[in-house]
């Protein structure tokens, strides 16, 4: 076999296990000095069945759950989405995770949350706002994940204030070594500006995915922009939220899921996918045979005329 043959063959297997798509068909892409597939694995919908963050959720069959961990690590899955407040009674996504892939490859990149709180019945706290606060949430997620540091942690907001002290109380930890990397959640642009006059910014995650505001394009053009990467969560359920997608679907991803062959969230996926490549998704599910849809979506490239019809949903 030639040099070249042999690199096809290299790239081939990667793309599939057996017939199954793996993440490795997203592309890469960097979280500061790591390269992770662009195809990620959100946690949300782990602990529970039904809807996500609400008190007195079902919890998930564990077996269930382990077992959607370890096949989205099986498939390429090398960024996990975490955080502390991702719970329902008896199920922890960090505990989850900690059970399904400790120890831990040196490959995965696990990121997570800190801000929110919710109390021991499921109900929202005030978010942290203290560096005492801010670093009894990383040392929770520490605890909960076995981890002697955080690979990446994500200062989620609500509002448009300043972000300078509770982003500087992270690169504090930071530097001594309790957390490798910092991005923000929910965030606007001039608090993206804020913080990098902190510390280095890895990542924007912020809600996404077709119907999204132009504010929301704004941030995603600016992160593209500065090399950072955006990690849209809410890609499927858009609307929907926490409750995750809803039955109703504009014509245009109905026409182009009909005409493929596949799900309408495998084509708001890739969507969101082509809106730049710096662009990572994180779909959560708690099914196999969802994350597996979800990971293959990474393959489906969509035409000029398909993305055309989808902008209009999205602008529309």
């Amino acid at each position: 076999m030639t040099s070249a043959s042999t690199a096809t063959a290299t790239v081939a297997a990667t793309v599939t296990v057996g017939a199954t798509v793996t993440a490795a068909a997203s592309g890469t892409w960097r979280l500061g000095d790591r390269t992770v597939h662009r195809i990620g694995f959100g946690t949300m919908r782990l602990p529970q069945t039904g809807p996500a963050l609400v008190p007195h959720a079902v919890p998930r069959d564990r077996e269930q759950a382990l077992r959607v961990l370890r096949r989205a690590v099986e498939l390429g899955v090398d960024h996990i989405d975490t955080a502390a407040f991702y719970f329902s009674p008896l199920r922890s996504a960090n505990e989850l995770i900690n059970r399904a892939l400790a120890p831990y490859s040196d490959d995965l990149v696990i990121a997570t949350k800190v801000g929110p709180g919710r109390g021991v019945d499921g109900a929202w706290a005030e978010h942290a706002r203290t560096p005492g606060q801010l670093r009894a949430q990383v040392e929770q997620n520490l605890r909960q994940l076995g981890r002697d540091h955080l690979d990446l942690v994500n200062l989620r907001v609500l509002g448009t204030d300043s972000v300078a002290e509770r982003f500087g109380a992270l690169a504090e930890l930071r530097q001594a070594g309790l957390i490798r990397r910092l991005g923000l959640s929910n965030v606007h642009p001039h608090q993206l500006a804020e913080a990098q006059a902190i510390a280095p910014v890895v990542c924007v995650q912020n809600p996404y995915g077709i119907g999204a505001s132009p504010a929301q394009d704004e941030v995603l053009r600016i992160c593209g922009e500065q090399g950072i990467a955006f990690v849209p969560f809410y890609a499927i359920a858009g609307a929907g939220r926490e409750g995750g997608a809803g039955d109703a679907e504009p014509a245009q991803v109905r026409t182009v899921a009909e005409a493929r062959g596949v799900s309408t969230a495998q084509v708001r996926l890739a969507w969101t996918l082509h809106r730049g490549p710096h662009v990572l998704a994180i779909p959560g599910t708690g099914d196999v045979t969802h994350l597996e849809d979800n990971i293959a979506a990474g393959a489906l490239r969509l035409s000029a005329e398909e993305l055309a019809l989808l902008d209009e949903a999205h602008t529309g």
